[in-house]
């Protein structure tokens, strides 16, 4: 992947893609949705749990984002809160409940997988 593919047609500044990697099949979902935009060139998968532990090199390299997109698979919105915690306000957020899936009924098929990637990289383009 280049760094253009991942970067708005205004600067190369990435695009960072947090997803949950929960237990539950939607986490599962949540995950594989991510490394599908990664490979797809919409952005980059990047570290959710570098921001619940504050990492420096993270926080950095995601204060820097062009955009950023958080793809939760369940209602509890863990990363959602860890991005709001670590204090960034200015990101997608992707609840795969909003596409009508539901924790513990949506098996981490590719049908689904497919579904939530198309949405976040909707919710990427600049």
């Amino acid at each position: 992947m280049s760094e253009q593919s991942s970067a708005c047609a205004c600067g190369m500044a990435p695009k960072l893609i947090f997803a949950c990697s929960g237990a539950a099949d939607v986490g599962a979902v949540a995950d594989q949705a991510a490394r599908k935009l990664t490979r797809d060139g919409a952005g980059r998968m990047f570290c959710t749990a570098g921001i619940g532990g504050r990492v420096s090199g993270i926080m950095e390299t995601t204060r820097s984002a062009a955009r950023i997109l958080a793809i939760d698979g369940c209602p509890l919105n863990c990363v959602k809160l860890s991005l709001d915690e670590a204090g960034f306000d200015k990101y997608e957020h992707l609840q795969l409940a909003g596409l009508g899936m539901v924790k513990g009924q949506t098996p981490p098929v590719q049908e689904a997988i497919d579904k939530a990637a198309a949405a976040g990289a909707e919710m990427l383009k600049c």
